[in-house]
């Protein structure tokens, strides 16, 4: 707090320092989770088109192959992507990266429009676009702390969950009806335009510098000795760190066991039990409903008293409601169950994602970030194939109650591990 003299009187009158601005009612924040959310529907019309176009011009079986192997760059070069983010700067990588895939989009969309590709140009581009994701993703993750204070970063964390949560709703309903009345070039067209408006967004941010105390991220050894030597800095930091480690390891468990049951599970769930279309959907709308309102709490609230023993105890908790999902005997039952595993994966994952932003040296945020997305995009995917294979041996039910076990294994060595339980996010 800082004085200042009263006229005419020598006497010190007490200051009081400005109100930091919420997140919510910063023009900067909106604008960065307007981009990041056009960039979110742009990428599930992207999809969309893509699944399309490879429908078209081959089987199923090479459709999947052509969806599939955009997941192989993103997985292997989302490290890399969080050195570049540290090394040049997260505004630097991001811009580029937002405007290469819109011109690779574009470019599709035309080549559509005068001829049909065939297969290897869509496997082309799923490639490119998978690598520009690598270097897109960790970048947009290490922004919040350069567009707001320390103490907003959790509120900025719950608008970018509402923001996926929009664009989960509206980007795959808006890429099917694109598909069907203007066909995939179409589709690829609108894609490239949201890529645009999210590049001219981003452009618009204000970014403020680093700290000077954290300099480049990098330790004094590794300055200068190049990306690898710089990749190796920041996997040492996270597992120095006594919160940052745990939270990792935390953050894989609970993606291993929630992305197979909540993606390709469910719709397993509902051909075995004779639900349809119509009774996933509703689970499905359940889940986004409760993931939402979690994000809105952390949106409204800015923090939660003992954020890291909530965050535990939320996995937990949403890993016995995950079990529960399979084991219920009605669709109501079943959206009620889905509604409290949003909700609980929402507001954990949120909190996954602040304590992360709050407790990383800003020079390490790239790194960081890379490493949980690794983990979230790249490796947890790949447990598709297990759960397929798993319930065609042996049904929904042991599936999920394994996933459900994986899930809650995560929680409960995050509450074993006395640093993260007891952290806490600064106060907004």
């Amino acid at each position: 707090m800082s004085e200042t003299a009263t006229p005419g009187s020598t006497e010190s009158v007490p200051v009081s320092p400005a109100p930091e601005r919420p997140a919510h009612r910063d023009a900067n924040v909106l604008r960065w989770i307007a981009a990041y959310t056009m960039s979110m529907v742009g990428d599930s019309v992207y999809f969309m088109a893509l699944a399309w176009s490879a429908a078209r011009s081959g089987s199923p079986t090479q459709a999947g192959v052509v969806l599939a192997v955009g997941a192989v760059p993103r997985a292997v070069l989302m490290l890399g992507g969080g050195v570049l983010a540290d090394r040049w700067g997260p505004r630097r990588v991001v811009i580029g990266s937002d405007a290469a895939r819109c011109l690779v989009i574009l470019g599709i969309a035309a080549t559509l429009l005068l001829t049909a590709p065939g297969l290897w140009p869509l496997i082309a581009v799923a490639l490119v676009f998978g690598a520009l994701d690598a270097l897109f993703l960790p970048a947009v993750g290490a922004l919040p702390p350069r567009i707001t204070t320390h103490g907003q970063l959790a509120r900025v964390q719950g608008l970018r969950g509402l923001g996926a949560r929009v664009a989960n709703v509206t980007g795959g309903p808006l890429g099917g009806l694109l598909v069907a009345f203007g066909g995939p070039a179409a589709a690829f067209a609108v894609a490239g335009a949201l890529f645009a408006v999210s590049l001219v967004l981003l452009i618009a941010v204000r970014m403020t510098p680093l700290p000077a105390h954290t300099g480049t991220g990098t330790d004094d050894a590794a300055v200068g000795a190049g990306p690898w030597r710089e990749l190796t800095d920041g996997l040492r930091y996270i597992r120095r760190h006594r919160v940052l480690g745990p939270l990792m390891l935390v953050i894989a468990l609970c993606e291993l066991g929630f992305v197979g049951p909540l993606n390709l599970g469910l719709v397993l769930l509902a051909q075995e039990r004779g639900w349809g279309a119509g009774g996933m959907g509703w689970i499905v709308g359940a889940f986004g409903t409760g993931a939402g309102a979690a994000s809105l709490l952390l949106a409204v609230r800015a923090r939660l008293p003992r954020a890291g023993l909530v965050l535990c105890l939320s996995v937990v908790a949403g890993a016995l409601a995950i079990g529960a999902v399979a084991f219920v005997p009605t669709v109501a039952l079943a959206a009620v169950a889905g509604l409290c595993v949003g909700l609980l994966a929402g507001l954990g994952g949120g909190l996954c994602g602040a304590l992360t932003q709050t407790v990383t040296e800003p020079g390490y945020l790239g790194r960081v970030t890379s490493v949980a997305t690794l983990f979230t995009l790249g490796i947890a995917p790949l447990s598709y194939p297990v759960t397929g294979a798993a319930v065609g041996l042996w049904g929904t039910g042991p599936v999920f109650a394994v996933s459900a076990a994986v899930c809650a294994a995560g929680g409960a060595l995050g509450l074993a591990f006395t640093a993260l339980r007891r952290a806490e996010l600064p106060d907004g």
